[in-house]
């Protein structure tokens, strides 16, 4: 390729690279034609040249080289140079070059040019990459311009204004009278850049703000005529006059009218205007009422008005358009505190956008969902929860939990559906449940006595059924170790009961604990609720004691240190546990517990091991006179054949002298002497 290759030939070259070495050799030789010839003296190729580095520089190659080349066309006084140059500039040079300091004296002086189109090239480069000094040394020149008679030049020293203001604030106040005037003019352009010109002086200046409150009958008036003037083909879009003026105007209304009685007041009925005669079935439209609605949330306004904003926004909803249901929920979700009962009307749509095939749309659905729940829909409400929690992405499975824990929490009618709501979302999403879930429900578990029973039960089923939910495996433990006397009753008012053996509990506590998918807190867990059923059953003692004592050199630290204490704990009440009788299939066990240094409770358990029941069984002690006797009622008066039962008996005695006690028929020798 020659160096005096022309851009579009350039290009060609370029896109016909096949590889990406290829083409920056290609780049690489161009440049260092490009840099040759701009050390050469002025051959009229200049700005082709420079054409061609910009190209280069849109790539991502390195083009800084360039920069002083800018700063020369801009001086030319030709202007096909001129306007490369300016392009250049904005392109090549920012305020932290020096280079962009010697292009300012150029363009104060194209500022004061005759010709309208090179001011306009000077204009759109300072609003582009103007810094704080030259906004400074050039401001002066661009309020002049803001009061010229030419609209194209005030629309392009509007635009140029706001640049300023961001740089340097404290222009605005000299910006502020000319701003004003500018919002009598006719041209659209004009009033473009002095809407957003003022909105941008309000913004940053309380004082400036309240000054321009005063212009809030102008602006609704040059907003009415924008809704009800008829078609303007210069500045129709879609059927709607100049849309993006009315959206400027009302971002600006919305500034003014907010915390401010008067001005909101002022502009009610032209936002009830706006919102009735507003086709929203166009882009164009939908932009309007959108605004619309921000502003009427955002000012003083009427109630009426406010539940016709919310409407507008349940309308959206039916949109087919993603990006107008997406900025629908976002602005519902702002206002669903303040107008809670107006966005409920709506919760119907709201649900039916869970099943939006767009990840954004189903989280803003979601985030509003469980904002809507309330006593009153809770119910219905969750069951939309939990059949979305059963397909929802899983990067929303987390949030889908914390939000339904939170809402059963506030608003649960009953402690029996708090605790199914619970046990449901730990079935369906249980590895994506936060830490603290585990023990909440514990906590909600124990506070619900009468729950007990069904909740063992349910616990249980669950158990049996699935340990792959960590979360739920923990809690089944807990319940079965603290419960587990009700599960083995077999008999549960709130739910068919199970008829459940020893064996069984401790099969499925055997599994959980040689499972491979159980975490170690997990098998802490199964093996602490092992330990527990040691006290409320009695056939199984020695295989809880076999089960534990394997732990105790476990690989793991923490569940070796339970499993060692708890073997401890067996060897040390192993005095508590005494047999004294046993005969003719009838074994009849004592436990002890001392409560007080003269105070003991005495639990007594028959089992019969025979062919038969054994029916009619009293229990019966005596007592020195110097011994207090109680004797509770017993569990029952029929022993089950084959150990299938037990009959308990709680005996209370007090014996402050702390004399030798005897069974009716039995002397017992080997009654606890450490317990008095």
């Amino acid at each position: 390729m020659s160096p005096s290759v022309r851009l579009q030939e350039m290009i060609r070259v370029i896109r016909g690279a096949r590889t990406q070495g290829e083409e920056r050799g290609v780049i690489q030789r161009e440049c260092a034609a490009i840099r040759a010839q701009f050390r050469q003296a002025d051959n009229g190729t200049r700005s082709h040249n420079l054409a061609k580095l910009l190209y280069v520089h849109m790539l991502g190659y390195p083009a800084h080289f360039g920069q002083m080349e800018c700063v020369r066309l801009i001086a030319s006084p030709r202007y096909n140079e001129k306007r490369v140059g300016y392009l250049g500039a904005m392109m090549l040079l920012d305020e932290k070059q020096d280079a962009s300091l010697l292009i300012t004296n150029s363009i104060k002086n194209d500022l004061s040019h005759s010709s309208q189109y090179v001011q306009s090239l000077a204009l759109c480069t300072l609003a582009c990459m103007g810094s704080a000094e030259m906004c400074r040394d050039l401001a002066p020149e661009i309020d002049r311009l803001l009061r010229a008679s030419n609209s194209y030049i005030k629309k392009k020293a509007a635009l140029c204004a706001v640049h300023m203001v961001r740089k340097v604030p404290e222009l605005g106040e000299l910006f502020t009278p000319a701003a004003r005037s500018l919002l009598s003019e006719k041209n659209h352009g004009v009033l473009h850049g002095a809407v957003v010109l003022i909105t941008e002086l309000c913004e940053r200046n309380p004082d400036t703000l309240e000054q321009f409150r005063k212009a809030v009958p102008e602006l609704v008036l040059m907003m009415k005529g924008l809704v009800m003037s008829g078609y303007s083909p210069e500045h129709n879009v879609a059927g709607i006059s100049d849309p993006f003026l009315q959206v400027r105007i009302l971002r600006l209304l919305r500034i003014l009218g907010r915390n401010n009685d008067t001005a909101s007041d002022a502009m009610n009925d032209l936002l009830a205007q706006v919102a009735t005669n507003t086709d929203s079935s166009k882009t164009a439209g939908s932009a309007v009422l959108y605004e619309t609605v921000l502003t009427v949330m955002d000012i003083k306004s009427e109630s009426g008005l406010r539940v016709l904003a919310v409407n507008i926004l349940g309308r959206f909803l039916l949109n087919n358009d993603r990006n107008i249901r997406y900025i629908s929920m976002t602005s519902l979700q702002k206002i669903v505190q303040t107008d809670h009962n107006a966005v409920q009307r709506h919760r119907g749509t709201i649900v039916d956008c869970l099943k939006d095939q767009d990840a954004s749309v189903k989280r803003r659905a979601l985030e509003l969902s469980l904002a809507l729940v309330s006593a009153v829909n809770i119910r219905s409400l969750m069951k939309e929860l939990l059949l979305f929690l059963s397909s929802c992405p899983p990067e929303l499975r987390a949030h889908t939990t914390s939000g339904i824990f939170n809402a059963a929490e506030r608003y649960a009618p009953s402690q029996r559906w708090h605790i199914d709501t619970i046990l449901h979302v730990l079935t369906t999403a249980g590895g994506d449940v936060r830490d603290e879930t585990v023990p909440n429900l514990i906590q909600l578990i124990t506070t619900a006595t009468e729950l007990h029973c069904y909740t063992v039960h349910k616990l249980y089923r669950a158990l049996i059924t699935d340990i792959s939910v960590q979360s739920l495996v923990q809690v089944a433990c807990w319940c079965i170790g603290e419960y587990g006397d009700l599960l083995l009753r077999g008999e549960c008012e709130e739910t068919e009961p199970v008829q459940v053996t020893e064996d069984d509990v401790l099969d499925a506590l055997e599994t959980v604990l040689q499972s491979h998918m159980s975490s170690p807190a997990t098998r802490g867990f199964a093996l602490t609720a092992t330990m527990k059923l040691s006290t409320r059953i009695t056939h199984n003692v020695d295989r809880i004691r076999s089960i534990v004592s394997i732990y105790g050199s476990c690989i793991d630290v923490e569940l070796q240190q339970r499993a060692v204490e708890y073997n401890a704990l067996f060897k040390k009440y192993d005095h508590m546990s005494v047999t004294v009788y046993e005969k003719n299939g009838v074994t009849l066990k004592l436990q002890t517990d001392r409560q007080t240094d003269t105070g003991m409770t005495v639990t007594l358990t028959a089992t019969n091991s025979t062919d038969g029941d054994i029916t009619g069984l009293t229990l019966q002690a005596a007592v020195p006179k110097s011994v207090q006797l109680q004797m509770k009622a017993p569990s029952g008066d029929v022993i089950p054949a084959h150990g299938l039962g037990q009959v308990t008996q709680t005996v209370l005695l007090n014996n402050p002298n702390k004399v030798g006690l005897h069974s009716d028929t039995v002397q017992i020798d080997s009654f606890p002497s450490t317990a008095w």
